[in-house]
C-alpha cells in the first residue's frame, strides 16, 4: 500500500500567492510522486491531512 509523504519546499519553489503573504516553505502530500494535497501553511496542518489521507485509505 502506498503511504503519504509529506514535502516541504522552500524560496521560489513556494507558490506565488503564499510568497505574497510572506511565507517563504509550504508542504505537499505526495502519494507515488504525486501530489495529493496541498500547499499547506504548516507542516503540523500537513500531518494532519496525510493522517486523514491515510484513514480514509484503510476504511474503503
Amino acid at each position: 500500500m502506498p503511504t503519504i509523504q509529506i514535502v516541504s519546499v522552500v524560496g521560489s519553489a513556494v507558490p506565488a500567492t503564499l510568497r505574497a503573504q510572506g511565507l517563504l516553505a509550504c508542504w505537499y502530500l505526495v502519494r507515488n510522486g504525486e501530489p495529493v494535497g496541498g500547499p499547506v501553511t504548516s507542516r503540523h496542518m500537513a500531518q494532519a491531512m496525510a493522517d486523514r489521507l491515510e484513514a480514509d485509505v484503510l476504511t474503503a
